[in-house]
């Protein structure tokens, strides 16, 4: 079965975006409230206070004595005994570090990836029911039961909307040239970014082509045939097995046609419910 957690593991493996502990210490001098972190995106961090008197070491409480602002990477001192940091004093903060993306974000990514990868996808149960019937349960596939050679699939395309949004960022990014011959190829970064996004989107193209699922999948439809009595559309039914004794389900497949609709408001002649 695959988890939330896994996934995001393997897409942090596959961009190269890894979480990182760190360690920050600031002297004191009577000046600064508030301080920079080494770290952007902080997940979770561990402030105190070393002192030279008698009193040690003071751990300091989130929100009652500091203010953390994670997506920033600051931590603002809100304590009238440590704010300003006072000469002597010295904050060190213990944290971790999610890397360039939080796992919220990477949480919306997974989706859109499932999404996209499961599309118009059910797992068929066959089981009887309480009166010995045989009946056939369609279930909607999520991550409990998307198949575990699919889950490096959904990683990949997750991965693929990832670097769009890296390429979108490096887009707006320009050569510089100056008039000493100094040039810096800032382009260069969003070329890297779309080739090594093509890469991953042929791998992933390729293991989904093998597979047959996600967009591309082969599948069959059923054409809609117009009744040559009445003029209008046959109804059609899901297919079902030979022992499946539900009743029969109607399909409504999309009717394309817009581009042909009178648009001249003038009434048909024909009697409604009979032909046309």
């Amino acid at each position: 079965m695959a988890t939330l957690a896994g996934i995001i593991q393997r897409i942090r493996s596959e961009v190269g975006d890894l979480p990182a502990p760190f360690v920050d210490s600031f002297v004191g001098g009577d000046e600064l409230s508030s301080y920079d972190l080494s770290e952007v995106n902080v997940s979770s961090v561990q402030a105190k206070v070393a002192t030279l008197d008698p009193a040690g070491t003071v751990e300091l409480v989130e929100d009652t004595d500091y203010v953390l602002s994670p997506a920033e990477g600051s931590i603002l001192l809100i304590n009238p005994a440590f704010s300003p940091l006072k000469h002597g004093q010295t904050l060190i903060v213990r944290g971790r570090s999610e890397g360039m993306f939080g796992d919220a974000e990477l949480e919306t990514y997974v989706s859109d990836a499932m999404n996209q990868h499961t599309y118009g996808r059910t797992l068929k149960t066959r089981y009887r029911d309480g009166h010995g019937h045989i009946r056939y349960d369609l279930e909607p596939i999520d991550l409990e039961n998307l198949p575990a050679v699919e889950e490096p699939l959904v990683a990949y395309l997750a991965v693929t909307n990832i670097l769009w949004s890296l390429a979108t960022d490096a887009s707006t990014d320009i050569d510089v040239n100056t008039s000493e011959g100094t040039y810096v190829p800032r382009s260069q970064r969003y070329r890297q970014l779309m080739e090594h996004l093509g890469q991953i989107q042929a791998r992933y193209n390729s293991l989904a082509q093998q597979l047959n699922v996600g967009l591309g999948r082969i599948e069959m439809f059923q054409l809609r045939r117009v009744s040559r009595t009445t003029n209008r559309l046959v109804p059609i039914f899901q297919p079902r097995e030979y022992d499946d004794t539900s009743k029969p389900e109607r399909l409504l497949p999309p009717i394309d046609g817009d581009a042909y609709d009178d648009e001249s408001g003038i009434p048909s002649p024909l009697y409604p419910g009979t032909w046309g």
